[in-house]
């Protein structure tokens, strides 16, 4: 079998800069893509592109692979909650999981990959206050959380043809290229940030590269299966994180966002805004995984200072 890893979303933040790792390091990496032509040449100079709809797999893409990496999902803070919303964020998960259940399964002993890693969010915990959050926490309550547990639930089917699967449980990615952190930063930058309602929530936060580093833990390293917690060591409050961003970026945080504003702009979304996770990595740790970035200031001076 070779050593090919097949990642879905692989144009995105996270699966662009696992393929440009394993790709550095001279594994054979194919990503999935709506639009394989536009997506030539991303992802590593020797990147393989295979064309899919988003939810079934072709036939071609699973042989000589020793991996999946499953991360496409629509993504979530892209409107308000609609009804026509709601069921593209659940499909785009659930969908697609349960058609890579029915392609492995498909597929003979001989010919199924070593392991299935599906992405999944801390999300998954809901709002839990103060409570640490270890892997062994069960799932909470809200929208996010009910598709986080959809997702997960779908993953099992791999799980069941006896494919060692990995659900990891993704945190804020810090990354200057993209996702959440652009977003952060750019009111701090025009004197406009601040915390986001008391400021007391518990926000979940992994650096790019050790989100990819942990991923690639997962694929040479067996004793990474089940539920993974994709998040630093150490959370922090909003009222902290806030804090830290600003003197980052040298810029005031004067001016903070009211709950009741934010209930009024997102609507239900307001909540993953508002809930507390205090989620951290137990199995990581156990594990032995080392993270280049364990509190914050590390994380946001390597991606906020000028390259």
């Amino acid at each position: 079998m070779s050593d090919a890893v097949l990642i879905s979303g692989a144009t995105g933040l996270i699966g662009g800069r696992l393929a440009r790792s394993l790709d550095a390091d001279g594994i054979p990496v194919r990503g999935l893509s709506r639009s394989p032509d536009r997506a030539a040449g991303r992802g590593g100079a020797s990147l393989e592109w295979i064309g899919w709809d988003g939810v079934r797999v072709p036939d071609s893409a699973l042989s000589g692979c020793r991996a999946v990496v499953h991360l496409a999902g629509e993504p979530v803070f892209g409107g308000r909650l609609t009804r026509a919303r709601r069921e593209r964020i659940l499909a785009s998960r659930v969908d697609s999981t349960r058609a890579w259940v029915t392609a492995l399964a498909g597929a003979s002993e001989g010919r199924r990959p070593e392991l299935f890693v599906c992405a999944s969010a801390v999300g998954y915990y809901g709002d839990r206050g103060d409570q640490v959050l270890t892997e062994a926490a069960g799932p909470g309550r809200g929208f996010l959380a009910d598709v986080c547990r959809a997702w997960e639930d779908a993953a099992l089917g791999v799980e069941a043809l006896g494919i060692r699967t990995l659900r990891v449980r993704i945190g804020i990615v810090l990354s200057r290229d993209g996702g959440a952190l652009p977003l952060m930063a750019l009111p701090f930058r025009f004197g406009l940030g601040g915390r986001l309602g008391s400021g007391r929530q518990w926000v979940p936060w992994i650096h790019i590269g050790d989100l990819v580093a942990l991923l690639r833990a997962g694929l040479d390293d067996p004793r990474y299966s089940g539920a993974l917690n994709g998040v630093a060591p150490n959370p922090e409050r909003n009222a902290d994180l806030t804090r830290i961003l600003a003197r980052t970026l040298g810029r005031p945080a004067l001016l903070p966002a009211p709950a009741f504003a934010l209930r009024a702009a997102l609507g239900e979304l307001s909540v993953e805004l508002l809930g507390s996770r205090r989620a951290v990595p137990e199995r990581a740790t156990a594990h032995g995984f080392a993270f280049t970035h364990e509190s914050l200031e590390s994380a946001l001076a390597a991606e906020l200072s000028p390259r």
